[in-house]
């Protein structure tokens, strides 16, 4: 008997080969019901409130997920992109406009076509993806252009279907929720995950010491699930559902996913022998069904982290540096 889903997703996303679809059905067939309910509240909170400030209830409402429809109007939002492309109207325009870079555009022409080769949407968008990331990195030539923008601009592209919107979104990202990640030093990423080893070491203290006994760096574990910021790296929808929460929250988000997906699997780690082992552990639990069931996935890393803090992070990037 074959599945009631496709074998691509609602993103244009080819499923692999060895999708668990029975698995998939069993999930959906109750997220389907959370989405139904959440846009009928969505649509309430809308008519009372718009997206104007930020407060308890909208991040309530944002933290257990945004109407797919509404996405693109609440990361600009509450991410601040809106006020900002407000502020600076011309600026996509002419970054567009102005002489580039050759070498820069050459090196965005050859990562472009190995951006999504899996999506069926991707032909259709390459156009304006090549705009974005060449505009941006005329802007922004601390960062120029670095892999691993190409699949957050593309995931915000086919997200949002909005050129000039996803420029500025990826721009809130590159400066507000990961600096310094993308820029040729990638300063602020060997920052962060020193920061998230701090936190492991009080948090997971027996999972800390056993992945450092077998030997597999942090930075070899997690740069890009920081770098794409989980994109190519989760399943789509679950990563839409840690973006709806980075934009609204930031950077904090990066290290509440990257603990809950440690501590979540403590047991499978732990039985870990070897480095061969442990790699592959890190590999398989990243398309996991407890990852796959995007909802109950996003409720736990609100609950299973414990307190973070912002001022705990800032006071461990003063630390490690």
């Amino acid at each position: 008997m074959g599945s009631k889903f496709s074998d691509v997703d609602e993103y244009g996303f080819q499923r692999p080969e060895d999708f668990d679809y029975s698995n998939y059905e069993e999930i959906m067939s109750e997220y389907l019901k959370v989405l139904a309910k959440r846009q009928m509240q969505w649509e309430k909170y809308m008519r009372s409130h718009g997206i104007s400030v930020m407060n308890r209830a909208l991040k309530r409402y944002i933290r257990k997920g945004v109407p797919a429809h509404l996405r693109k109007l609440v990361w600009l939002r509450t991410s601040g992109a809106t006020a900002a492309m407000a502020s600076d109207p011309a600026l996509y325009r002419n970054l567009l406009f102005q002489k580039h870079d050759e070498e820069i555009v050459d090196m965005i022409k050859i990562d472009l076509p190995r951006t999504f080769p899996n999506n069926i949407f991707f032909p259709d968008i390459q156009n304006q993806l090549f705009n974005i990331l060449v505009a941006y990195a005329h802007l922004n030539k601390d960062v120029g252009y670095c892999q691993g923008l190409n699949y957050i601009a593309g995931l915000l592209l086919i997200v949002t279907k909005d050129e000039e919107g996803t420029f500025w979104l990826l721009r809130h990202i590159v400066e507000r929720i990961a600096p310094n990640y993308h820029t040729k030093s990638m300063s602020g990423l060997i920052t962060d995950i020193a920061v998230l080893n701090e936190l492991l070491k009080v948090r997971v203290p027996d999972v800390h010491a056993h992945i450092n006994n077998l030997g597999l760096p942090w930075a070899v574990i997690v740069t890009k699930w920081f770098i794409c910021l989980f994109a190519e790296v989760l399943p789509t929808e679950t990563v839409l559902r840690i973006w709806d929460c980075l934009f609204s929250e930031g950077y904090k988000i990066l290290f509440r996913v990257s603990i809950t997906l440690i501590l979540r699997h403590r047991d499978t780690l732990m039985a870990t022998e070897d480095i061969s082992q442990l790699a592959n552990v890190f590999r398989e639990m990243l398309q996991s069904p407890m990852v796959t069931n995007c909802h109950e996935f996003m409720n736990s890393i609100f609950t299973i982290p414990g307190n973070i803090r912002r001022r705990d992070i800032e006071s461990l990037r003063t630390q490690v540096q």
